[in-house]
């Protein structure tokens, strides 16, 4: 069985959970590996000792965007004007 994810690793994300990420690429949903396992072994009721064999291979590679620091200036003064 081959599935396609999202690996998304952001190591600057606000939340744990965005740091590291997989996704399915249609539906943006996150994978339910246990489902998955279950649909591969019949989803037969009962116990299993079951071996997880996994390979990945990076089919595309999108960097993060830089972010621009801009340098901080002073807002020029202004003088007011009498009349």
């Amino acid at each position: 069985m081959t599935k396609h994810y999202i690996l998304n690793l952001n190591p600057t994300a606000k939340h744990d959970w965005d740091r590291c990420s997989l996704r399915d690429p249609i539906t943006a949903k996150r994978p339910e590996l246990a489902k998955l396992i279950a649909e591969a072994i019949g989803a037969e009721p009962g116990s299993y000792l079951v071996s997880v064999n996994i390979e990945v291979k990076v089919l595309e590679q999108v960097g993060m965007p830089q972010t621009e620091q801009l340098p901080l200036t002073t807002m020029p003064q202004f003088q007011e004007l009498v009349a």
